[in-house]
């Protein structure tokens, strides 16, 4: 019985090494278990965001099935997918654990990037105009916006953009070109062309070198748009922008074409007022005065050549064009002058009285947007002359006149007064300027003294007869310093301010005459 008994305990011990065993076994050649090895590190818990997303045996592979499940999740577009994903990897020693395959790892990671996904960026087009900047969907959309600029004045679909690299910037930046039809099938069919016809070609262009030119009739030229292009520089670039940056295509055209209220520079020209110059722009006298600093009111002086401030409606995006075109008009003949060295620019006299003419005309007319800014005649056939006006000017500069003392407080003007001092006028012919007595009286212009002492009213009075024809008279003086006949310059001392005459204080009188007549000095002082 012992016997029986010790044998059946050894089989039991053998059952149970085999058993082990086999389990060992099984464990070492069982998929998705990992040796049993003492290496420290063995098997790694991965978390993508904080979620548990499987087990690896190399905390590399997390990284590698990071990469994998981002392009899955970016997809195959050409959107720019921005997502959270922190990858964090928790290793342990085992002895024998579960792994789970490449495929699981990366669909559960998939999973956690969308649950994950912070913004999708489309690829998408940025246009440039000057200032004005607008973000679009494609460059479909890019071509539309520009062709809706142009197809105002191109009814007949003859010319279209094109984006071509700028090689004068560094960067990827795109900008316009403009082709005609013909242009378009030439560059198409250039190729073509050389290689079937290139010789004869060459001879035409030869011959046409050598032919001579023949003027061309009215019914030779070609009517009608002759070339094209945008007025502001472009630039598109491409982006990644978020889906609400992006302006809808139809909002897109209506910001550009529509008119803008912007400043330009306009040169002033012979005949201009400045209520001419705003009826014209379509602008209120107040405005312009509001935009120029150098115009004080409505009855500030102009000159040729000056440039004022306007606004003209603009679009943002303009278009420069020329047109061919034919008309038929009355004409004026430049008028011719006849220079006269011994008159005063201010003086002229018209010779020969105008007649217009009439003439047939093919110009060229240059506009930017709906405004013409240059025309060239072409061709030109006068129907019967113009007669031209002809002038006779004088080439002398006028003497100048400057206020006939420093200081001094004005207190009377020209013309009409109301109470004047017994004895005075009450139509005033000068100016007066209060002064104490004794302050120094200067010549307005230079010339010769006609007349210095005394003179009724006005009391001790200088008169100055001017190389121009005019006079001017200095009154209620304390002392003249000049005599009748004297030469005497512009700013010369000719006098002391007094109070004499009919006065009713210390003052200069001061008149200028012209033919005779008093006229109001302040529009002759410079």
């Amino acid at each position: 019985m012992k016997k029986i008994t010790k044998n059946y305990k050894r089989l039991q011990i053998q059952e149970i090494k085999i058993a082990v065993l086999a389990i060992i076994t099984f464990l070492f050649l069982m998929p998705g278990y990992i040796n049993i090895e003492n290496t420290g590190n063995n098997m790694f818990t991965v978390l993508l965001n904080g979620t548990y997303v499987g087990t690896v045996g190399d905390s590399s592979k997390a990284d590698e099935y990071l990469k994998m499940a981002r392009r899955a999740t970016a997809g195959n577009g050409e959107e720019l997918v921005l997502i959270d994903s922190n990858l964090e990897c928790v290793g342990e020693e085992v002895f024998w654990g579960h792994i789970d395959d490449e495929e699981t790892v990366v669909a559960n990671m998939v999973q956690v990037l969308k649950d994950n996904v912070k913004q999708t960026l489309h690829r998408s087009y940025t246009v440039k105009v000057n200032d004005y900047t607008v973000n679009l969907a494609s460059k479909d959309e890019v071509l539309e916006l520009l062709r809706s600029s142009i197809r105002k004045y191109d009814m007949e679909g003859e010319y279209d953009v094109e984006l071509v690299l700028d090689g004068t910037r560094e960067l990827n930046v795109l900008t316009t070109n403009i082709l005609s039809r013909e242009e378009r099938q030439e560059e198409e069919g250039e190729a073509e062309v050389l290689a079937s016809v290139g010789i004869f070609q060459a001879l035409d262009e030869m011959f046409d070198d050598v032919e001579p030119a023949v003027e061309k009739d009215f019914s030779d030229f070609e009517l009608g748009l002759v070339s094209l292009e945008f007025g502001d520089e472009i630039e598109v670039v491409e982006s990644y922008l978020a889906e609400e940056e992006l302006t809808p295509i139809e909002e897109a055209i209506n910001e550009v074409t529509k008119d803008q209220e912007k400043n330009q520079i306009y040169e002033i020209a012979a005949g201009d007022s400045l209520s001419k110059i705003a009826v014209e722009n379509e602008l209120t006298i107040e405005k312009l005065i509001e935009m120029n600093e150098s115009i004080e009111d409505e009855n500030s002086t102009i000159r040729v050549g000056d440039e004022i401030i306007i606004t003209v409606p603009e679009p943002e995006l303009s278009v420069e064009r020329q047109e061919e075109v034919y008309y038929e008009e009355d004409y004026e003949a430049e008028i011719i002058y006849v220079d006269n060295d011994n008159w005063y620019t201010t003086e002229s006299k018209t010779l020969q009285e105008p007649s217009a003419g009439h003439r047939k005309v093919v110009a060229m007319v240059s506009y930017r947007n709906d405004l013409e800014t240059s025309r060239e005649i072409v061709k030109e056939e006068v129907t019967y002359e113009a007669v031209p006006k002809i002038v006779e000017r004088g080439t002398k500069i006028p003497p100048t006149y400057i206020k006939p003392l420093s200081g001094g407080r004005l207190s009377s003007g020209f013309g009409r007064r109301s109470r004047p001092t017994k004895g005075a006028s009450t139509y005033h012919k000068g100016i007066d300027w209060a002064t104490p007595v004794g302050t120094a009286v200067m010549a307005s212009s230079g010339g010769t003294v006609s007349r210095a002492g005394w003179g009724r009213g006005y009391g001790y009075v200088v008169y100055i007869e001017h190389a121009d024809g005019r006079q001017t008279r200095y009154g209620h003086l304390s002392k003249i310093l000049v005599s009748q006949g004297q030469t005497v310059s512009q700013g010369q001392k000719i006098a002391l301010s007094g109070n004499t005459g009919v006065s009713s204080g210390p003052h200069v009188h001061f008149e200028i005459l012209i033919n005779g007549s008093q006229v109001n000095p302040l529009k002759y002082l410079n």
